[in-house]
């Protein structure tokens, strides 16, 4: 399987998902036409797109998916909570919606999906793991906790895409006011540098590879996420390979923003 983030931050969320048959997308927070454009420069093909995975009904993980979702003909999957906001928002949508639920799994080709409960303020947020044959990946990018059962289901994957969204310094003395900083910092907003790495520690026994995604572009930096996260790796550093998901990946070399299993 082949993971490629083609947007990844507040303006837009979008991870395509590349396995033998057929690929992925979760999220599509970009346009339709941004989405495809950047699909096609990271050498994606749009035609062996199954289904489009929704984690939950924010703006930045949702605004391509009804026009993406009736261009290609393919179904949308999501808990019931999102996809109960997600048609209010688009006011209706004629493309083809289909309900799943925290825990239990569905297939899509041929991938077997597991939908698992993430802890964010949206209506049912979620996370997926997507599994191929032998391979699984374990994608959550909105969550304020990594709780037991999210561990659990990360520690069975070979690799991940996870959140590292925020340095807890710089989200302190930087421009945002009280309420949003305490928004960020509580259970249901985002995970910090220190978060990811100490869950990236748990893991190290477990897996190959680890993406860390949805980094603030006010209160982080790429660098301070890798340094942490390598940081709280320690001796295992050399033997999972490390990557910061950029929110524009047009500007820098694919394997910087994708990895191959």
């Amino acid at each position: 399987m082949e993971l490629t983030v083609l947007a990844s931050g507040s303006k837009g969320n979008c991870t395509y998902i590349r396995g033998e048959q057929g690929a992925l997308l979760i999220d599509a927070g970009l346009s339709a036409r941004e989405t495809l454009r950047r699909l096609s420069a990271a050498g994606g093909d749009k035609s062996l797109i199954k289904a489009i995975l929704v984690t939950h009904e924010h703006i930045d993980h949702i605004r391509g998916v009804d026009v993406l979702a009736r261009q290609l003909g393919i179904p949308v999957y999501a808990t019931g909570g999102t996809l109960d906001a997600f048609t209010a928002k688009c006011r209706g949508t004629s493309a083809e919606i289909r309900r799943c639920r925290s825990g239990e799994t569905f297939t899509v080709g041929d991938f077997l999906i597991e939908p698992f409960a993430a802890s964010h303020d949206a209506r049912e947020p979620c996370g997926f793991c997507v599994a191929e044959g032998d391979l699984r990946i374990g994608c959550c990018t909105d969550t304020g906790i990594v709780t037991t059962a999210m561990f659990d289901r990360f520690a069975s994957c070979d690799a991940v895409l996870l959140e590292s969204n925020h340095c807890p310094e710089m989200l302190e003395n930087g421009p945002y006011p009280a309420y949003l900083k305490s928004r960020i910092r509580s259970k249901h907003g985002h995970l910090s540098n220190p978060d990811a790495a100490r869950c990236l520690q748990q893991l190290a026994g477990h897996i190959h590879m680890a993406m860390l995604a949805h980094v603030s572009e006010i209160n982080n930096t790429p660098e301070r996420v890798l340094d942490t996260a390598l940081e709280g790796l320690g001796l295992y550093s050399d033997q999972i390979g490390v990557a910061v998901a950029p929110q524009d990946p047009g500007a820098v070399h694919p394997e910087s923003y994708g990895f191959r299993l």
